[in-house]
């Protein structure tokens, strides 16, 4: 399963420009509202995972996906979904926006 981690996000952003990528977070609004992560130059979508099969048709096939979750775990889950459905760029933020506030940013709050 391809993934990337969470020190490679903004240099994987900046190396894509057109299309630019999709930041896909897979968490509950709940958990959207309590942590959020915007990258510079690249698109969020929040899609909750129970929705992403109904929703999967606003994501294009060739767009390079982020997707994120909380530890990693759901996102994994939702890469295999997408990659069985032919997108052929999608990729699992490993640790999830959890490793993000420990890593990178401490500003985002962990729940």
């Amino acid at each position: 399963m391809p993934q990337i981690a969470v020190q490679d996000l903004a240099a994987f952003v900046a190396g894509h420009t057109a299309p630019a990528p999709l930041l896909l977070d897979v968490r509950e609004d709940w958990e959207l509202q309590t942590a959020r992560l915007d990258l510079p130059g690249a698109t969020t979508v929040h899609i909750p995972m129970h929705s992403l099969p109904a929703r999967r048709g606003e994501l294009p096939p060739t767009q390079p996906v982020l997707v994120l979750c909380h530890h990693g775990a759901r996102s994994l889950q939702c890469v295999a979904f997408l990659q069985q459905q032919g997108h052929t760029a999608v990729y699992n933020v490993a640790g999830g926006i959890d490793a993000w506030s420990r890593e990178v940013d401490a500003a985002v709050p962990r729940y």
